[in-house]
């Protein structure tokens, strides 16, 4: 989701365990985004991906770069930060898929010509995301 006005808020809403949200602030024009993706790469469901673009860390950050830039934002003033990328216990292959959704997130990134200001990743609990995009303050509580 992309916004850009003095009062909005944007939320990851579900925790962010194996996934990774992407946090996108452009302090000149305003404009704030947010995307969860579920999955490193839209070819492990083309199908999905057609329907679904923002469930993949291939497609869902482009699309939130050029959803971004439609509302004026510009790349080179992006401040982008990551939450997420948790190996969570006693999910089958959390480990694997937080791991790939990380490096993933930051090959897009890169490829995109964004860089990131910070993460909040890793470890063993799920967090949620919150970006006030009137000054782009992100808030990460970590999901008991």
């Amino acid at each position: 989701m992309v916004t850009k006005g003095t009062t909005d808020v944007l939320t990851t809403g579900a925790p962010v365990g194996s996934c990774v949200a992407v946090c996108l602030w452009e302090p000149t024009t305003g404009v704030g985004g947010l995307l969860h993706f579920l999955w490193p790469d839209s070819k492990l469901n083309p199908e999905r991906a057609e329907t679904e673009p923002a469930c993949f860390a291939d497609t869902g950050v482009r699309r939130l770069i050029d959803e971004a830039s439609r509302m004026g934002a510009i790349k080179v003033r992006c401040k982008v930060r990551l939450v997420g990328a948790a190996e969570i216990p006693d999910r089958e292959q959390a480990d694997r898929w937080a791991k790939r959704n990380l490096l993933a997130a930051r090959s897009a990134l890169w490829r995109s010509g964004l860089f990131l200001e910070g993460e909040e990743v890793g470890g063993t609990k799920a967090r949620r995301a919150t970006l006030m995009v009137s000054n782009g303050l992100l808030s990460v509580a970590i999901d008991e």
